[in-house]
């Protein structure tokens, strides 16, 4: 068809059911006058947009919308190797290549294609070339298209892009508002607009993330700027010569300095006076190519302004006198050469994050009376770090605390209460033996590696913790107290006798772990809902008390060879016949009985098949070549395979050693084998280890289907009316809950009509058998394939048309709402959709 001008759209299409493509829109102008309304075009028709402006869409009242993500890191390769190799893998001696320079197009498609086609028949040589080229420097054509985005920004925006490009990506976006909270920016409209425009996106921790290549984009836009007018510098030559000459000037806000392949800085005691308004500098190494010296004279003065202070492996050690920090709003300066920082007490009310790690020298922290709006505090390796001041009891809206391997480390204030505190880690600090009651609303504390001998018996009210680990500590001897809501214990190589019988009412527990805690002789009875339990290496470990009630779980009790055989039955008979799902590793060398289903001396065997999809329980009797092989990156692999399937069902193991044979029961299912036989095949799939273990004998029990039982439900008896019926089904739909209106014996029902309940909690559809002396049933799981739903929908839109013709007269679609009658179109086709 022929349209010779855009007025005609309507006049033409309205009665067609067309399919439209409008490609890249990017004013919604454009859509006004291609798809200005649905009714332009026949019923049916489908209008599809495309645009890098999510706002286009949501001016013009277009809901359906799809974000198009990028492709995963194989299909990246597969793009990439494509265009370099015609052909979906790299060729031999090109993996790691190929790797690095789809890392470095950030797995953007044009990227891959425009550096693909450019490698196509290069040497290895010529690839290396280009990856240190990609490292700093965009490729022109790729360029071209990202700088659309850009260009298109207002100026503020344009601002707010290259802060982000250069300072801000992967950091936290309430702590980007602050740190540009003075910069005369609508920072929540301009950020808003740049997730709109696709140039970023706000994670679902709530970071700021840009793709690699628009932050080069943002760096190339920032080399294009004449050198005065330049806001931020990020070439380390130009700011070499304008730190070393005093050449600075109060144009600049902020300085990223990349100190890799620079030997010597000799910095002016004036270089950063002159830059009166510099807010963000950060000096960092991204190749450790060697040490650089890095010259600061004392009397050097910091501006005023400033707001981020980012210096890795900073020189000297302290921070200049008189530095004002009223405005700094983080503190990084970790690998320093720090023994303090300042004397005395600072005003630091703009202070959200300061991180020390690594500063190996650093003795002791100042007051921090002032920091009361710091919200994460990081410690890693100040392994010259005695204790925390008294003023961290100060800290009120301190949410991290994260101290490894501060060795030195023995004193942490007591009688403090930081009621935003919620991670503390603590690992490694070998010298650390009590610590106080920090926060009830602690979520996530790891002691692992202290000398801690017994925890505060306030840690039962610690509602809020559900990740509490405190391992490799031979100084704990028992745990009295436990947090109720915990999720996650780790009590791995430990000295603790006993678990306490308490933890069985722990209904949230999912995972524990007492791995090497040699002296454990017994576990008590364990909650439902507990999901993995390690016990490997319990060398004391007899007894399991009867019942291990979950329903499905990971056990795993490698070397654990002082089972008593009560135990080892219990665990046996519970893995083989009653678990739904999970896994079993514990010592033995004979086959269980369960397994009947068996071959000696082969790892493979054919199994006569009943029906099409079943379920299974397999055990391997296992065995190291050596004494005592590691399982590290050792799984056990069953390959079931017919004569149209194969299926794969890996039983991982932690790392530990295998001292002799073991018995590994695990669980796997099929399903549509058309054979009626079926081959179990059995390997070790162990990395750069496979011959250190074999297979003695192996065992596979076939599950019958039997059908799941739901909970009891309640139908409605006798027949109700068509308009009853209708208002119910229209009345869950605005819910976006279902029910089934069965006719007859479409599901070999009785002929009285019923209404049929969806479970609404787990949405699984239900079948019932009716008893005709009770109005409680019980229901049945029922797959309701989709030409089932169609009847039901068909025999529910005769009803309706039925009572249109009952009720009016005449053929409407009616619904009965709260007993007003409302008229709907009457239109054979669908409705216009625009996505």
């Amino acid at each position: 068809m022929r349209i010779s001008h855009l007025g005609a759209v309507k006049e033409r299409l309205c009665d067609m059911k067309v399919l439209i493509i409008l490609d890249d829109v990017n004013d919604v102008k454009q859509l006004e006058a291609l798809a200005n309304d649905t009714t332009w075009f026949g019923p049916g028709s489908r209008v599809i947009v495309t645009t890098e402006n999510k706002e286009i869409l949501q001016r013009h009242g277009i809901d359906n919308m799809y974000h198009v993500g990028f492709p995963s890191d194989e299909k990246a390769m597969e793009i990439l190797c494509g265009y370099a190799f015609k052909q979906s893998s790299p060729r031999p001696g090109f993996n790691y290549l190929a790797q690095k320079v789809t890392w470095l197009c950030g797995n953007l498609p044009l990227g891959l294609r425009v550096v693909g086609s450019s490698l196509r028949g290069k040497k290895e040589d010529e690839w290396k070339s280009v990856i240190r080229r990609l490292d700093t420097i965009i490729d022109r054509d790729i360029e071209d298209v990202l700088r659309v985005g850009y260009e298109s920004l207002h100026e503020n925006e344009q601002s707010l892009f290259l802060h982000i490009a250069v300072f801000f990506n992967c950091k936290d976006v309430d702590l980007v508002k602050a740190m540009l909270a003075d910069d005369n920016l609508d920072i929540a409209h301009g950020l808003k607009i740049l997730v709109n425009k696709s140039l970023i996106y706000i994670s679902t921790t709530g970071e700021i993330r840009m793709h690699k290549l628009l932050q080069q984009v943002g760096r190339q836009a920032i080399n294009r700027q004449e050198p005065w007018k330049r806001l931020i510098l990020t070439n380390a030559q130009e700011i070499c010569y304008v730190l070393e000459n005093d050449k600075g000037t109060g144009v600049v806000s902020g300085i990223s300095f990349d100190t890799s392949g620079i030997s010597e800085v000799i910095l002016s005691n004036r270089a950063l006076r002159r830059m009166s308004n510099l807010r963000f500098l950060s000096v960092y190494k991204t190749r450790h190519d060697g040490n650089n010296i890095m010259h600061i004279p004392e009397d050097m003065k910091f501006p005023p302004r400033l707001r981020l202070l980012h210096w890795e492996a900073y020189p000297s050690k302290s921070l200049p006198l008189g530095f004002c920090l009223e405005n700094l709003v983080e503190l990084n300066m970790k690998d320093s050469q720090l023994e303090k920082l300042w004397e005395g007490t600072q005003l630091l009310t703009n202070l959200k994050k300061m991180d020390l790690s690594r500063s190996v020298h650093l003795k002791e922290l100042p007051d921090l009376s002032n920091a009361t709006n710091l919200e994460r505090l990081e410690l890693c390796d100040c392994r010259a770090l005695v204790e925390l001041p008294k003023s961290i009891g100060n800290l009120h809206k301190l949410e991290n605390l994260v101290m490894a391997n501060c060795i030195s480390l023995e004193v942490i204030p007591t009688h403090i209460n930081l009621a935003s505190l919620e991670h503390i880690t603590m690992t490694g600090c070998s010298r650390l033996k009590t610590f106080p009651d920090f926060s009830t609303n602690i979520e996530r504390l790891l002691l692992i590696g202290t000398s801690v001998e017994e925890v505060p018996a306030s840690i039962r009210h610690w509602s809020s913790l559900s990740d509490f680990c405190i391992k490799n500590n031979e100084d704990l001897k028992s745990l009295t107290y436990f947090p109720e809501k915990v999720e996650l214990l780790d009590l791995s190589y430990t000295d603790i006798e006993k678990i306490p019988d308490c933890i069985k009412g722990f209904h949230g527990l999912k995972s524990l772990d007492v791995a090497g805690c040699r002296k454990l002789t017994s576990l008590p009875e364990l909650p439902m809902s507990l999901g993995l339990l390690v016990a490997l290496d319990c060398e004391s470990l007899e007894i399991i008390t009867y019942p291990l009630n979950t329903p499905s779980a990971r056990l795993n009790f490698t070397n654990c060879f002082k089972l008593g055989e009560e135990s080892r039955r219990l665990i046996i008979q519970r893995c083989a016949t009653q678990f739904l799902d999970g896994y079993a590793c514990l010592p033995g060398r004979v086959m269980p009985d369960e397994f009947n289903q068996r071959t000696s001396g082969n790892n493979s065997l054919n199994i006569r098949l009943s029906s099409a999809s079943f379920k299974f329980k397999a055990c391997v009797v296992i065995s190291p070549n050596q004494q005592q092989h590691s399982w590290e990156h050792t799984d056990i692999r069953c390959i079931v395979g017919s004569y149209n399937k194969v299926i794969c069902v890996e039983h991982p193991n932690e790392s530990t050693r295998i001292q002799t044979e073991h018995l590994c029961i695990f669980h796997g299912s099929v399903s549509e084998v058309s054979s009626n036989e079926a081959l179990f095949e059995f390997c070790i799939d162990a990395s750069n280890q496979f011959d250190n273990f074999k297979i003695l004998e192996c065992g596979v029990r076939i599950l019958t289907n039997e059908p799941e039982r739901s909970s009891k439900k309640t139908v409605s008896r006798g027949l109700r009316s068509h308009a009853k019926i209708l208002k119910a089904c229209l009345h869950k739909r605005k819910q976006k809950k279902m029910i089934g209106y069965l006719l007859k014996e479409e599901f070999g029902l009785p002929r009285d009509n019923r209404i049929i309940e969806v479970d609404e909690d787990n949405n699984n559809d239900h079948t019932v058998s009716l008893d005709s002396a009770s109005d409680n049933v019980e229901g049945k799981e029922k797959p309701i394939d989709c030409w089932s739903w169609l009847c039901i929908c068909f025999d529910l839109s005769n009803i309706v048309r039925n009572m249109g013709k009952l009720v009016l007269g005449k053929e409407t679609t009616e619904s009965i709402d709260g007993g007003v009658l409302h008229e709907y179109s009457t239109r054979k086709d669908d409705d216009v959709t625009m996505g």
